[in-house]
Formats: C-alpha cells, sequence, structure tokens
C-alpha cells in the first residue's frame, strides 16, 4: 500500500535539514533519471521558504552549472526550472546574481530544446525585478534583441512563443528603464516598432512598455521619430487594453517634449484623442479594481503631461483653451486623485500663460 504512494517521477526526500544536502547529492549521479528525479523533488522543496533559504545559503548553487551542459534535455530544462522557483524571492535572485551561472545561463538562450529556453527567460525575467538584476543583463540586451527578431521571423503563433516574446520585451523594457542605449543601438525602436501592431495584447502592452522606456532620452524621441512608429502609437491611444493604451500615452509624453515630436503628434490630430482620455471621469470613478484604477490614473496621467507640453505650440494652445474648462474641472474637483490634480493645474497654466 505503502509502495503505490510513491511518486516514480520524485527522488525519496530526507527529513528535515538533511533534505536539500541529500538531493544535490544525487545530482552528481551518472543516471539521467536520479538527477531529474533529484530536481523534481528540489523544486517541490522551494516552496519552502526555510528549505529555500538553505539552498542558498548552503553553497549548493554552484553545483548547478555543471548540469547547464547536461547531454540530456531534460535535465537542463529542469535545471533552469529549479533556478525560477529559486527566484522567486528576492534572497534567491540576489543569490543568483552573486553567483558565477549567470554568463554560462545565459548560452542556454541558443539551446536546442524550446522548453529550457523558455525557462530561461522566465529566470532572466525575474533577476530584473532587482535593479542590480535588470543593470547585470544589460549586457544581453542586444543578444536579447537577437532573440527577438529571430522569433519575428519564424512567425511563431503558438502559445509558448507567444510567452517568449512577452518574457523577452518585458525584460527589454526593465532594462530600458536603466540604460536604454544598448537597446537603441540594437535598433531597438524599429524592432520593437514592429510589435506594437501585434494582434495580442500581451504583446502589444509590452512593446509598448519597452518604447516607453526607449523615448525617455534624447536619442531615444529622435527614433521614435525617425522609424514613424508614432502613427502605430497614436492608434494604440484607444486600444481594447487599458495598459497599452497608458504605456502609448508614456511614449506620446516623452516623445512630444522635442519639436519634432510635437509637430508629428500634431499632424496626427492627436489632441483630440488625448482630451477624450482625460475627460473620462466616469469610467475611472465606476473603477473598482484596484490594479486597473492605478492603470486608468497613469493614462490619465500621462495624457495631462502630453497635454501640457503640445500647449507649447500656439496652434495647439488654442485649441486646448477652447477646453479649458475640462482641464480646470480636474485641476480643482475635491475628489479628484492629488496626483491628476497637481498635473490638471500645471496644464492650466501652461494653457492659459501669455506673455
Amino acid at each position: 500500500m505503502a509502495a503505490s504512494l510513491i511518486d516514480p517521477t520524485r527522488a525519496p526526500v530526507a527529513f528535515g535539514q538533511r533534505a536539500v544536502p541529500q538531493l544535490f547529492e544525487e545530482l552528481q549521479q551518472p543516471e539521467a533519471g536520479r538527477r531529474l528525479r533529484a530536481l523534481a523533488s528540489l523544486c517541490d522543496l522551494m516552496h519552502d521558504p526555510e528549505r529555500l533559504y538553505q539552498a542558498v545559503n548552503g553553497g549548493f548553487l554552484e553545483q548547478l552549472k555543471v548540469l547547464f551542459k547536461d547531454e540530456d534535455p531534460a535535465v537542463r530544462t529542469k535545471t533552469c526550472e529549479l533556478l525560477h522557483a529559486l527566484t522567486g524571492h528576492s534572497v534567491g535572485r540576489q543569490a543568483l546574481l552573486s553567483s558565477s551561472l549567470l554568463p554560462p545561463l545565459s548560452e542556454l538562450l541558443d539551446d536546442d530544446s524550446s522548453s529550457c529556453r523558455r525557462n530561461v527567460h522566465r529566470v532572466l525575467n525575474r533577476l530584473t525585478l532587482l535593479p542590480a538584476g535588470a543593470e547585470a543583463l544589460l549586457a544581453l540586451v542586444p543578444k536579447l534583441m537577437l532573440k527577438l527578431r529571430q522569433e519575428e521571423e519564424e512567425e511563431e503563433e503558438e502559445e509558448e512563443e507567444e510567452e517568449v516574446q512577452v518574457l523577452l520585451l518585458s525584460t527589454l523594457s526593465r532594462c530600458s528603464r536603466l540604460d536604454a542605449l544598448p537597446a537603441l543601438a540594437s535598433d531597438g525602436v524599429s524592432l520593437l516598432g514592429r510589435k506594437l501592431s501585434h494582434r495580442s495584447p500581451n504583446i502589444r502592452r509590452e512593446a509598448a512598455a519597452a518604447m516607453m522606456a526607449l523615448s525617455v532620452c534624447e536619442d531615444g524621441k529622435q527614433q521614435v521619430c525617425e522609424e514613424a512608429v508614432l502613427p502605430v502609437v497614436v492608434d494604440l491611444l484607444q486600444d481594447e487594453d487599458i495598459e497599452v493604451q497608458a504605456n502609448a500615452a508614456g511614449v506620446v509624453m516623452y516623445t512630444v517634449i522635442i519639436t519634432t515630436g510635437k509637430q508629428q503628434c500634431l499632424d496626427l490630430n492627436v489632441v483630440p484623442v488625448l482630451l477624450d482620455l482625460v475627460s473620462k471621469s466616469k469610467e475611472e470613478e465606476e473603477e473598482k479594481d484596484k490594479e486597473r484604477k492605478g492603470r486608468r490614473k497613469s493614462l490619465i496621467m500621462y495624457s495631462l503631461r502630453a497635454l501640457t507640453a503640445l500647449a507649447e505650440a500656439p496652434h495647439c494652445r488654442l485649441l486646448l483653451l477652447e477646453q479649458l474648462p475640462l482641464l480646470v474641472r480636474r485641476s480643482e474637483a475635491a475628489e479628484e486623485d492629488r496626483d491628476i490634480r497637481r498635473a490638471a493645474q500645471t496644464a492650466v497654466r501652461v494653457v492659459t500663460w501669455t506673455p
């Protein structure tokens, strides 16, 4: 009866503090099956914070390096899955960054196994949750851009491939918030611009977020204008996904700081669209979901700041003077969010400014 309860895909787990050391000893066995079963049991144990701390602080991580070159793709895949479980906690992310595992791990981006590659992307994406992780991956940005281009050329429509693209874009976005230059030097604006029209809202969302990160610096603003990305971005202001809208508004907000960006956005008749987004107060008030409400706040804030920058153009200022009651209403309402009220007050000052 007891034998029937044993899971053949897992290695037996020792009691207490002996569990983690015993399983890492199993990883050194010559039989691939034993290594796989040990890895599966370790993945299960990493849900226990005490076992995770033991694995991290016991000096066991370096033992995984040899498994990155294991002949069995299932072992390589499961090893990356174990790292993904470890990086679900901040202490695990910090431990991986402090180890020597990152260079050999990044080599698995070219692994023959798609499952292994996907798990590598999951690990790298979690590392960028830490600023130190995003900084550590900046050197990898050119390679990540190349992988994104390869994903595009293969034109895979499977859900698994979509997940990889979303992870790639998210990782690139977080790295670019720290330093946009590596992505810009890798033709990032052009490549991300093509992703903005993808049929998947998840890919559009992450591509717009990455584009917003690239448009912060001067060079990024110029490239957004030169690569004719703004027509697609302005269309995304009316996307069905509110986070896509917010990220697109962020791109407009940064790009209209320069004269070329202002002119292109005005030619695209963006002002009525931005005003419409700012005026949707009723939807904002009815929003119950806290996370979605936060996204709507970002959308309104970015739209107000974009309008403020556009108001520096005489033609746009005339348009906004006609809509001044809307801006004043948002700047004075007592029930209005404080940040939105301040952004609206700034917009009113700029629109009504006279020499």
